[in-house]
């Protein structure tokens, strides 16, 4: 098994290699074996997928940091790759919160780890910029040549469209000793490259796509993009394809419900699936 310093190495390489490389997001160790055989030489955790795995709702601290760090010991144990932490807003919203974060996924052995400006509270969702920076200034602190830090930005995904003020965070991130600077659906390709243009030369990843949808990936590497990571992107779409085996189940199609059959089916987005966890999580608080 590598050390958590060989995967480190490895996994600042791949940021380094001409053309960029795609890092699937897995959440259990099957999921990450499956990646691991296709060929991907490093994988990410997805908060999302595990948080809905374990019945509960992403983006609100719901999942530990410690079962969030056994999710990640679980994928590297397996599989050897070099393993990205999704590891939310840091699990608080001091800068200290942060850096015992970022020591704890060093000590998990993590090859890199996301800090996101996000606050885990609905009616305020993003932090105010200098707290956000803050924040990862002390991440950078802790991980400096131990882990590879990427500094994150949810405006698009918490409807604050402002290019602007994502360009002035990520700047600011990458001026603060970020590795790496990631903002989730961004509305279109020009705003990509406006990002990789104004944060070079510091290596931007981008998760699926943009709001406008997915492209393939020679034109996401010509606008010079390092990597591409998958989010929750495969996890919806295998409760797609579980959903559809359902129906076909309960149609009386025992064949393609159980597999023995090809069976055509798409995923679900992510909207219904946080719906559904939302009202069970609900419905489970009132009877208890």
């Amino acid at each position: 098994m590598p050390t958590q310093p060989e995967l480190y190495e490895r996994f600042r390489a791949l940021h380094q290699q001409p053309g960029g490389f795609i890092m699937p997001n897995a959440w259990d160790g099957m999921s990450a074996l499956l990646m691991k055989e296709a060929g991907f030489a490093a994988l990410g955790t997805s908060s999302a997928a595990l948080a809905l795995a374990l019945g509960r709702l992403d983006g609100r601290r719901a999942v530990s940091r410690e079962e969030h760090l056994e999710n990640a010991r679980l994928l590297v144990r397996l599989t050897g790759l070099p393993v990205n932490g999704d590891l939310e807003d840091g699990f608080g919203p001091d800068p200290s919160d942060v850096e015992a974060t970022v020591a704890a996924a060093i000590d998990a052995g993590l090859a890199g780890v996301g800090i996101e400006d996000t606050t885990a509270n609905p009616d305020k969702p993003i932090h105010d910029f200098d707290k956000a920076v803050a924040r990862i200034r002390a991440a950078v602190k802790v991980a400096k040549g131990r882990i590879l830090l990427t500094g994150r930005t949810d405006n698009f995904l918490q409807g604050r469209n402002d290019l602007e003020d994502t360009i002035k965070r990520l700047t600011a991130f990458a001026e603060a000793g970020a590795d790496v600077l990631y903002a989730p659906y961004p509305p279109d390709m020009n705003a990509v490259r406006a990002i990789v243009r104004a944060i070079a030369p510091k290596p931007v990843n981008l998760v699926v796509g943009t709001m406008k949808g997915t492209l393939p990936w020679p034109e996401v590497q010509a606008a010079g993009v390092k990597r591409l990571s998958l989010g929750s992107a495969l996890y919806t779409r295998i409760m797609g394809n579980l959903a559809q085996a359902g129906k076909e189940l309960m149609a009386g199609d025992l064949a393609a419900g159980a597999g023995e059959q090809p069976s055509t089916s798409t995923g679900i987005s992510f909207r219904q699936l946080s719906k559904l966890m939302s009202d069970a999580t609900q419905d489970a608080r009132s009877v208890g």
